[in-house]
């Protein structure tokens, strides 16, 4: 019986009648190809500024008959705290520090991906889960500041917590799905911005909150190894991916040199 006989990764040989033939190197050896690289970096069109940002968040809670007011928290944890949806979506009453005035400390350990409930372990949409990139028990501390404390507050006031803590979920209990939460989104961009900048990638997705605060630390100074700590990233990371959205740097670097030069 003819057959295939394989010789080695760069050759294979011809069977006939059990007498085996060498033929020429395997085809696919021939071929060059190389993988596209992905983008990575942040693209600096969907970042917004403080103003518009506020913009976005104050057009929220008008979004639907409650549905809007009940996601306007956790939109404000992924601006102010750079917290992923994720984890806005995971976060507990006793994750929050929340004093009556000055700054507020969320302790962030849990995410809630939504998934296909084939693939999770509670056979639920969303699971928990531990953070990106981060050992199974590992936690991070983010210091949010005083309008954000305000605004967890006035939510929990108002909604209270689920049984197990958590501060975001339907009028039914549930979490919300990307779809619920992507469309109030949208309509909040179309309330808030121009027909022009809605039509932009300008804050296209709820996560580019989060990337308008890690921007926004970068760009007022912030030391990268603290912005890291506070974004779950390795600083690495942080510089490749933010490198296109940090403004003005150069000029402050040079006035820096010219200081140590006259030293």
């Amino acid at each position: 019986m003819d057959s295939l006989v394989r010789e080695g990764p760069d050759q294979v040989a011809m069977s006939f009648g059990g007498k085996p033939t060498r033929t020429a190197r395997h085809p696919l050896h021939a071929i060059k190809w190389t993988p596209p690289k992905t983008a990575g970096a942040v693209d600096p069109r969907t970042v917004v500024n403080p103003e518009q940002a506020r913009a976005l968040l104050a057009a929220v809670p008008g979004i639907g008959r409650t549905r809007g007011r009940r996601l306007h928290g956790m939109f404000a944890c992924m601006y102010y705290a750079a917290l992923r949806p994720e984890e806005a979506a995971g976060l507990r009453r006793q994750n929050c520090d929340l004093p009556e005035q000055g700054w507020g400390l969320l302790t962030v350990e849990k995410a809630r991906p939504q998934a296909n409930k084939r693939w999770t372990n509670s056979g639920e949409t969303h699971d928990s889960r531990g953070l990106k990139h981060r050992a199974k028990d590992e936690t991070r501390l983010v210091s949010v500041p005083p309008v954000l404390v305000t605004i967890l507050r006035e939510h929990i006031d108002r909604y209270g917590v689920a049984p197990d803590g958590r501060l975001f979920r339907t009028a039914k209990g549930r979490p919300f799905s990307s779809s619920a939460y992507s469309g109030v989104w949208q309509q909040a961009r179309r309330v808030a911005f121009t027909a022009e900048q809605a039509a932009s990638p300008l804050a296209a997705r709820p996560y580019d909150l989060r990337h308008a605060a890690v921007s926004l630390w970068l760009n007022a100074g912030v030391p990268a190894t603290e912005v890291a700590e506070r974004a779950g990233h390795s600083v690495d990371v942080l510089l490749r991916v933010y490198a296109k959205c940090i403004e003005g740097q150069q000029a402050r670097a040079n006035g820096k040199i010219s200081d140590a030069l006259n030293e």
